[in-house]
């Protein structure tokens, strides 16, 4: 407990540091075609620093992940082979690609709203929407929406409830972290039971997709 409240003091520190809002514009980009720490808890702690500046933090974090998303639908569209395929490996998302293959083809928009409001890994999704040659103008107006969504929200509750919130915080870190630890799982679950069904439906056959069954190998 004494280290998480360490670290939480130390990344409030740096969340009002002068150079935050180009730190978390580039995280933002990063996060979304290839790197694996997601800006969600930087942003989250700039707002609580600063809450009258918290909706235009979350519009700089959406504005930079749709376009690292656009990088990383360049990434798969066109250097899977050379660089795509090794950040996925590098991440541990290659059993993942052909099952995200899968769902894009099956759910197209929805797949990358869903995986843009939730804390899952966006760049799987990016460079597969990418590889498979999704229609740029519906991947570009989805990743919008979707990072929207979980970006403005938390700029806007922050800047709403901002004491309250940070008070919330500071009084029970580890029941905080545990909930978002839990929110976490849940994304994953609520994702992978998208379209199910008992006798068998889209989920279930991309649960099974390989790289073969897909036309990728």
């Amino acid at each position: 407990m004494n280290l998480l409240r360490g670290l939480y003091n130390w990344t409030m520190e740096k969340a009002a540091h002068p150079h935050a809002v180009g730190w978390l514009a580039l995280f933002s980009f990063m996060e979304a075609s290839f790197f694996p720490i997601p800006p969600h808890p930087l942003l989250g702690l700039m707002c609580l620093a600063e809450p009258k500046k918290a909706i235009r933090f979350a519009a700089i974090c959406t504005a930079a992940s749709v376009m690292g998303g656009l990088f990383g639908y360049l990434i798969g569209y066109g250097l899977y082979d050379v660089i795509g395929a090794q950040i996925l490996a590098a991440l541990g998302l290659t059993e993942e690609f052909p099952r995200a293959a899968c769902y894009l083809r099956e759910y197209d928009w929805e797949a990358i709203v869903i995986a843009g409001a939730t804390p899952l890994p966006f760049k799987l999704l990016t460079i597969t929407a990418g590889f498979i040659h999704m229609d740029l103008f519906t991947f570009t107006w989805a990743s919008i929406a979707g990072r929207a969504l979980i970006f403005m929200v938390v700029g806007i509750l922050f800047r709403v409830f901002g004491a309250p919130i940070k008070r919330v915080i500071d009084e029970y870190l580890g029941t905080v972290t545990t909930l978002f630890v839990l929110l976490v799982v849940g994304g994953f679950i609520a994702i992978s039971q998208i379209g199910g069904s008992e006798d068998g439906g889209p989920a279930d056959k991309c649960d099974t997709a390989t790289m073969e069954s897909l036309g990728l190998g």
